[in-house]
């Protein structure tokens, strides 16, 4: 099936990536503002979320309440469930008027965190994102990358109650950070490695620096 979004004058899509704690929401922002800047429309958003019905679905898969355990199948199936109310209602209008989504997390989550973290086969995944995506990808994928250590102490520092997956194991994260690698080594193309162990302001210089070379190369 032909994705709709590849017509002429769509916006860019853009997505920011990482494991728990490597500061994806601080720096979705200064993104936002890189862009804004340079008179684009705007649109953030995050996944899973985006849209009313797909932050309830967030609000169920973020719960860490113990009465009925969700199991892995669940958890995918409700990913993908959320992701495509946030294509129909949010991404696909937003980049066919021509508007730039900037978005804290998509597909490479789910192949990280569910297929790695989770042991889903790669092959569910990608079936099912044939069936929600219809070719739709990123054009520019930042992945905020650190240790898993440092970036657990992080969470740690925020005193907040940890959800559902932030309260998962080293090694659960361990898996996760090591397929996030893997993707970004195999599709250089798309993805920019940023490292995320470094000071706020030296990590949003990386951005920029990477920002800055990829608008040059469309204008």
């Amino acid at each position: 099936m032909l994705d709709e979004s590849r017509s002429p004058g769509r916006g860019r899509f853009i997505t920011l990536e990482g494991g728990e704690g490597v500061g994806k929401s601080t720096n979705l922002g200064f993104v936002c503002e890189f862009l804004a800047r340079r008179g684009v429309e705007v649109v953030r958003t995050r996944e899973p979320g985006g849209t009313p019905r797909a932050e309830a679905i967030r609000r169920l898969l973020l719960d860490p309440a113990e009465e009925e355990p969700l199991s892995d199948d669940a958890e995918l199936l409700l990913i993908f469930a959320a992701r495509a109310q946030h294509l129909e209602r949010l991404v696909r209008p937003a980049l066919a008027r021509g508007a730039w989504v900037v978005c804290d997390r998509f597909t490479d989550a789910t192949f990280a965190y569910q297929g790695g973290g989770r042991g889903i086969d790669n092959d569910a995944i990608a079936t099912l994102e044939t069936l929600v995506q219809r070719g739709l990808q990123p054009d520019l994928t930042l992945l905020l990358d650190m240790p898993v250590e440092a970036a657990q102490r992080r969470v740690s520092e925020r005193g907040n109650e940890r959800d559902r997956f932030e309260q998962e194991r080293a090694d659960f994260f361990t898996a996760v950070r090591n397929v996030y690698l893997r993707r970004a080594s195999s599709q250089p193309e798309r993805f920019a490695i940023i490292d995320a162990a470094q000071s706020l302001e030296d990590v949003q210089q990386a951005i920029e620096a990477c920002l800055q070379d990829w608008w040059g190369g469309m204008t």
